[in-house]
């Protein structure tokens, strides 16, 4: 064939180049405006209120209320100033998410796990957080311009054979592993570490961020290498956040020291 397909994915990877930056410094690409981002967070958020039912006990409410205040009070100011709404869905599922247009969500299950105000916090901190960095604006446009390279690729690659048609599947599974899920790893990592630095500041102990993924590491851990996942394996994520435990405990330490940290329950 006359076609190059390294030129195909070269003009796939071509269009990868980060143009803004997270609050970390880490390159990245979001190029939809935050404005739609926003409305497909609020409409995705209106979904699930219809389809899943609020928790009815006001205490767990309160409690889950507070932690996420206290949390959004030491955001950038962007942020801080937003009104948030925040649900507890009464729903099984271990897990939370925050959405663009200031939406968070907890499921009550999460509480099984998550023992204490701090581990709750540090799971709403890393939530919160991927609202912050663009996260989701990210992963929207690295996949809308993968598979638009790709489109691109393939109409260009010349006459129609089995030959281009393996490569060009062999070139989508490898912008799978080798852009989109590395992609969203690193969104996880990310979210960690601001998370871990959010608790920190709202007065919430740094070190039950560990806590809370060797629990969830007790309730099983993924079976799915780390190489194919979207979130980093539970020992990865728990040696990276003792790395940068001494950092947000020197934050957290003289708010404990004034009587300073959060007291949500």
């Amino acid at each position: 064939m006359k076609v190059s397909y390294k030129a195909a994915l070269a003009a796939a990877l071509v269009v990868m180049v980060g143009c803004s930056a997270s609050p970390t410094g880490r390159k990245q690409f979001a190029v939809l405006p935050d404005s739609q981002m926003n409305e497909m967070g609020v409409q995705s958020f209106t979904e699930m209120k219809k389809e899943i039912p609020s928790s009815s006990d006001t205490k767990l409410r309160e409690q889950v209320q507070c932690v996420a205040d206290t949390l959004i009070a030491v955001l950038p100011d962007k942020y801080r100033n937003q009104a948030w709404e925040v649900v507890l869905f009464d729903d099984e599922q271990v897990n939370a998410f925050a959405l663009p247009g200031y939406k968070v969500g907890v499921y009550t299950g999460l509480l099984k796990v998550a023992e204490n105000q701090s581990q709750l916090a540090a799971v709403v901190g890393h939530e919160l957080a991927h609202v912050i960095a663009r996260h989701g604006n990210e992963r929207v446009s690295t996949q809308l311009a993968t598979s638009q390279a790709l489109a691109l690729g393939y109409q260009l690659g010349g006459e129609e054979s089995p030959e281009k048609v393996a490569i060009f599947q062999a070139l989508g599974i490898g912008a799978q592993v080798g852009i989109i899920l590395p992609f969203s790893r690193a969104h996880e990592s990310e979210a960690d570490l601001l998370g871990l630095e959010y608790m920190a500041k709202a007065g919430f102990d740094p070190r039950e961020s560990v806590q809370l993924w060797r629990n969830m590491s007790a309730g099983g851990d993924s079976k799915t290498p780390e190489l194919l996942s979207t979130h980093p394996a539970n020992a990865t994520r728990i040696k990276d956040l003792q790395a940068n435990l001494p950092k947000n405990l020197a934050i957290y330490e003289p708010l404990a020291t004034q009587n300073k940290q959060a007291k949500c329950y």
